[in-house]
């Protein structure tokens, strides 16, 4: 139970991040999780949108650097503890977190982790083998192909 995330590659300028998200939101795309890092001169807006297949499209049109990737989103209780507790299964498996971003989930009693990894079968497992709650497309409310009738 994947998601894709579409990663933007911007340079770190002063109205790059207000172009990305112009352009999305006039084609009516919903940011639905997203997360922006920099390093010097350049960053990675992260993002799960509403309609990946439209955003992939804007990112062409506009040539921004952007690639597709698979992701997990993990539902967890919004209490002390709760992401080492997910994590510890994660580290006995000897299996790496490349990167996580996260925000507050539909209630304040829960939060969904976003996880990126490069073993994401091998981890999908060992969360499901350990009873995480991983969110899936249809609760994100995000389309993933042209075809997909998600909302």
């Amino acid at each position: 139970m994947t998601l894709k995330q579409i990663s933007v590659f911007l340079e770190n300028s002063p109205g790059r991040l207000l172009e990305i998200t112009t352009a999305f939101g006039e084609a009516g795309i919903n940011l639905k999780a997203l997360s922006l890092t920099g390093t010097s001169g350049f960053g990675v807006l992260r993002l799960i949108v509403s309609d990946l297949h439209r955003a992939r499209n804007i990112a062409m049109e506009h040539r921004w650097p952007a690639r597709v990737d698979e992701v997990l989103a993990v539902r967890i209780p919004n209490v002390s503890g709760s992401l080492t507790k997910l994590l510890m299964p994660l580290k006995k498996a000897q299996i790496d977190v490349e990167y996580m971003y996260a925000f507050t989930g539909t209630s304040p009693e829960d939060a969904v982790m976003i996880f990126g990894f490069k073993e994401v079968e091998d981890a999908t497992r060992v969360l499901v083998n350990n009873n995480a709650i991983l969110i899936g497309v249809d609760e994100f409310g995000a389309l993933e192909s042209e075809g997909d009738q998600s909302r």
